[in-house]
């Protein structure tokens, strides 16, 4: 490996960053490390292993894959191995009959010849790499880049299956073009069921993605897709990081849902976990060689504390090669459009963001509590498929606030396209949990919505799974709780309770999506206030499905008031479609009033005002705005078919007048009842 360069290297665009924001200045020379890291690994890879392209592609070499002419070759990376073979149902689980070679750098290869031009290791049957360790022992493992694992009803452990059908799925339709506005539609195929049962691939197919579609959604986020021996774990323990999850169907299974997706014009996003491993060995990546640092750090700084996982060593080349490789098979194998990475503020600091509070403060993000080998793979990620799938989208979760995470690796960025803005749902949580309505802060719910990083893209949401989880409440159970059960139906007097908590929902959730970023993200179900909370089958609850589950048919449900909040999240959806005010620059926030409780601002060309006050209506209200014209209501919560009083008459025209007011040079007077959210339009500016 050639020698790298150890003068720090200046991002070639660092200057437009430190222009754009000043207070980055004294952290030039952090940028140059960081980018110095990025660029020696990027010339290291050029020079010793043919390109970032070829580098990449080891999924193709690595594990068991089948050649041109039938024959197996197979290629695995174990260090602290004294010798590695090959078991299986092919050779009756002889562990010595085939031995793999020793090669440079910890690797092991292994040739399997073909028998009458057909491979030597059939389609469907077990195998598994045998490991004497350096004490003698032998260790029977799954291959760090097996592609299909199952497990059986009798057993505790999965076993590696060899996946090679003689005719694999084949992809009809091309993947969509970049989304400038992005609808996410954040799924568990799992749950995805009204059935106390897991959901397949099969049925998200046909039964959810017309779902999605028709709610306006245009992305769907797919969690708990890498193989996880844990079902519990929500997908976030995984134990086989190149296997689509058996327990919903097929690899081909999994290519036709997102084949049909792409055919509805819907983008389609992988929740990878890069940012920790399970600690199974027997069916996971833990100790395959024999030894705890194959692929992880060793001793304690390879442990996760809280979430009993490896971590890994993002330094060590072959780490590098296996994670880079696992993005680019989920792109070019799966046809998968991008990631939204987990756990990255765990990669970014030393500390994990364990106990860790982080202020805004920039030494925060800069020094030696920064675990800058992380950051430069988190980089070399983005750069990768920046270059090579330009189309793709990535997206940080990082509670930390790391400036410039979402700036192109020539500025000093992190390269990633999006971060989750995940301030706000905690804000509505505490508003819900804390406040009486009267006390509701209008100019801090405005500042949580638009205080993000300039030119930085956030994906807003007022809740997502974390908020569904067992041990949390969704914003509707906050909201009605207990009366969930009793009073939705529309045979039932509308309850004060019932009738707050419907109102605020909408309100909340079109806040949240017209001013909170440049992307809106909803977790399954939430869309129409799915009743209860999200538990997977567990020893604590009896292995129950009862709550593993979310049920859509509740909206088909005429007689039940889940519709209208069903009906109200679609014509959000398909009013943004039109005007793309998430593409749009930020809204211009004309007014926030404490003590009339109203906030209204303007984005897209579209006028947008919410009043929160519990029962103060308003008659005449003047909103200041930008543009004259005659205005029309587009959006109205208070309609009928949302589960509104229908104060409001959809007729009326607004007429704007050359009257100053909030710092806009024209206004107009509208009618804002209580607990009401409206859209207004521009009729005299042409569509």
């Amino acid at each position: 490996m050639a020698a790298a360069s150890t003068e720090p290297l200046q991002p070639p665009r660092l200057q437009q960053l430190l222009e754009r924001d000043p207070y980055l200045a004294p952290f030039r020379t952090d940028f140059q490390r960081r980018y110095s890291l990025f660029y020696n690994h990027l010339k290291n890879i050029e020079e010793s292993e043919g390109g970032l392209d070829k580098f990449t592609k080891s999924y193709k070499t690595f594990g068991v894959n089948q050649l041109a002419d039938g024959g197996i070759y197979c290629k695995e990376w174990a260090p602290g191995a004294e010798a590695v073979f090959l078991a299986g149902d092919f050779n009756g689980w002889n562990p010595f009959s085939h031995p793999y070679k020793k090669l440079e750098y910890g690797k092991w290869e292994l040739f399997i010849p073909p028998e009458d031009g057909c491979s030597p290791v059939p389609h469907g049957s077990k195998l598994k790499v045998v490991i004497r360790a350096q004490n003698g022992a032998l260790l029977y493992r799954i291959s760090p880049w097996a592609r299909y694992v199952v497990r059986d009803e009798d057993k505790v452990n999965y076993d590696w299956v060899h996946w090679n059908p003689p005719q694999s799925y084949i992809h009809k339709n091309p993947s969509p073009k970049r989304l400038k506005s992005l609808r996410i539609y954040e799924s568990h195929v799992g749950i995805a069921s009204p059935e106390g049962k897991v959901a397949s691939y099969k049925n998200f197919t046909y039964n959810v993605l017309p779902r999605i579609k028709d709610l306006g959604y245009n992305c769907v986020q797919l969690m708990a897709i890498m193989e996880h021996a844990y079902y519990a774990s929500f997908g976030y323990q995984v134990t086989s990081f190149f296997a689509a999850s058996s327990r919903y169907g097929t690899p081909d299974d999994l290519k036709e849902m997102i084949d049909v997706a792409h055919s509805m014009g819907i983008t389609v996003l992988l929740d990878v976990v890069h940012s920790h491993a399970s600690k199974n060995s027997e069916d996971g990546l833990n100790q395959f060689d024999g030894t705890d640092s194959c692929f992880f750090h060793s001793g304690y700084r390879g442990n996760h504390q809280l979430w009993d996982s490896r971590l890994f060593d993002y330094a060590n080349w072959e780490v590098l090669r296996f994670l880079l490789s696992n993005l680019r098979m989920w792109i070019e194998d799966y046809r998968f459009d991008g990631f939204r990475f987990d756990g990255v503020t765990s990669m970014l600091y030393h500390h994990h963001g364990i106990g860790t509070g982080f202020s805004g403060d920039y030494n925060e993000y800069f020094g030696l509590h920064v675990d800058e080998d992380a950051l430069c793979y988190l980089m070399l990620a983005n750069h990768m498929i920046n270059s090579l799938h330009p189309e793709c989208i990535t997206i940080a979760e990082d509670v930390s606030g790391m400036p410039a995470l979402c700036r192109p690796v020539a500025e000093g960025g992190g390269g990633f396209d999006y971060r989750l803005a995940m301030a706000i749902p905690d804000k509505w949580i505490q508003i819900i949990k804390e406040l009486k309505d009267e006390d509701w802060n209008m100019g801090n719910i405005v500042h949580t919505l638009t205080n993000r990083r300039y030119e930085e893209k956030y994906i807003a949401y007022a809740e997502s799974h974390d908020q569904a989880l067992v041990g949390d409440k969704t914003l509707a159970f906050r909201l009605m709780d207990a009366e969930m059960y009793t009073n939705m139906s529309v045979l039932m007097p509308l309850t004060p309770v019932i009738d707050r908590g419907i109102q605020l929902h909408k309100m909340i959730r079109l806040i949240t999506h017209a001013l909170g970023g440049e992307s809106y993200l909803n977790f399954m179900g939430n869309e129409f206030g799915h009743p209860e909370w999200l538990d997977f089958p567990r020893i604590g609850n009896n292995e129950s499905y009862h709550y593993a589950r979310r049920q859509f048919n509740l909206t088909e449900d005429d007689l039940l008031r889940y519709k209208f909040l069903n009906a109200f999240d679609r014509d959000m959806n398909k009013l943004e479609e039109r005007f793309g005010w998430l593409a749009s620059p930020q809204a211009y926030v004309s007014e926030k009033h404490e003590s009339n409780k109203v906030i209204a601002f303007e984005r897209a060309g579209l006028i947008f005002i919410f009043n929160f006050h519990p029962y103060q209506s308003y008659v005449d209200y003047r909103v200041g705005i930008e543009t004259p014209g005659k205005y029309k209501i587009l959006l109205d919560s208070d309609a009928g078919e949302y589960g509104g009083h229908q104060r409001l008459d959809h007729n009326t025209e607004y007429f704007s007048e050359e009257y100053p007011h909030n710092y806009r040079p024209n206004s107009i007077m509208v009618y804002i009842p209580s607990r009401v959210a409206l859209v207004l339009q521009n009729t005299d500016i042409p569509k």
